[in-house]
């Protein structure tokens, strides 16, 4: 059957139409992105993805959200869209439907996708596993992470905040980080290191143990220079973000027992050629007396350009067991 994905974050907000069977996405078709702030509630933005579309919905919504899912209204994080689930059928003109948590979505991805959909970052270069545990992290707005766990009725899906435990300093240079955080907050958590906005902290810290003067910059300013290698700071920010990640993906790792690890999220793309030329993976196994059990799981990058409309689609499917 048909239905409409969609995926539905802070700044936008993507539609497409997945075709669904026997628990799995079957195929889907090109992806439809509105600004959030042109629309004032999911019902219109709905409404407006079928004008572009021209042709009536299906009666079927997938829906990812950057938010917790549960409770009679979802309320979504730095999104004023508020969606009151039990109000779908009357304002979508659903009568079946799914809502998950944006990261929970993009576990069902990795469950589903084929292995052509990952690039090989370290480890055996084998597929991830048929069975067994896979860690899932991405870095993006926060710091993402769950659990997929495959086995032989299929697969579960395993929500976390592992984001929020506290980030290890490994070296002198990551003890300045953790230092000029506490500066703010008085426990410093993984994702203030290893997130899109943490590059600003890592930026700042490295200009001060220059004795650099900077000016105050965002984070978006600071991933431009770092990704086009016009400021020779911002691409040390950029390397020091790759090692933190690296580390953090063991500690999970470690904590997970994975026979597999999927790096995701919608910064984990975009740092793909940087991941295979920084030390990311050698910072995954340096796990001291476990560094040879670390250098026996693969670690792999989602390359799947939407993996959280994917899984939106999977969540579906897995739900009502089509």
């Amino acid at each position: 059957m048909e239905v409409v994905a969609v995926d539905i974050g802070g700044t936008h907000a993507r539609f497409a139409i997945a075709e669904v069977a026997e628990g799995r996405v079957v195929s889907m078709a090109e992806p439809v992105t509105q600004k959030v702030a042109e629309h004032p509630s999911l019902q219109l933005a709905w409404q407006a993805f079928g004008e572009t579309l021209g042709r009536p919905l299906p009666k079927a919504a997938a829906i990812a959200v950057a938010s917790p899912v549960g409770g009679e209204i979802i309320k979504l994080t730095n999104n004023p869209w508020i969606i009151r689930p039990a109000l779908i059928p009357e304002r979508l003109g659903a009568g079946t439907w799914t809502v998950v948590n944006d990261f929970a979505a993009i576990g069902h991805a990795v469950a589903q996708l084929d292995d052509g959909d990952f690039l090989h970052l370290c480890g055996p270069e084998t597929p991830l596993p048929a069975r067994g545990s896979i860690t899932v992290c991405g870095p993006g707005t926060g710091l993402g992470v769950a659990q997929v766990f495959r086995h032989k009725g299929g697969y579960d899906i395993i929500a976390t905040e592992g984001g929020h435990v506290d980030f290890a300093p490994l070296d002198p240079i990551e003890d300045a980080f953790v230092k000029r955080l506490r500066r703010e907050y008085n426990r410093v958590s993984t994702e203030r290191i290893v997130a899109g906005p943490a590059i600003v902290a890592i930026y700042e810290t490295l200009a001060e143990l220059e004795k650099r003067p900077v000016s105050r910059l965002d984070d978006k300013k600071i991933w431009a220079m770092a990704f086009e290698g016009t400021d020779s700071l911002a691409v040390a920010a950029l390397d020091r973000f790759c090692l933190s990640l690296g580390a953090v993906a063991g500690d999970l790792a470690l904590t997970h027992g994975p026979t597999g690890v999927v790096i995701a999220g919608g910064l984990g793309l975009r740092l793909k050629d940087h991941l295979l030329q920084s030390g990311f993976g050698e910072r995954f196994v340096a796990k001291g007396r476990f560094r040879n059990l670390m250098a026996l799981i693969p670690v792999k990058l989602i390359t799947h350009p939407q993996p959280g409309l994917y899984g939106a689609a999977a969540a579906f499917a897995q739900e009502h067991a089509l």
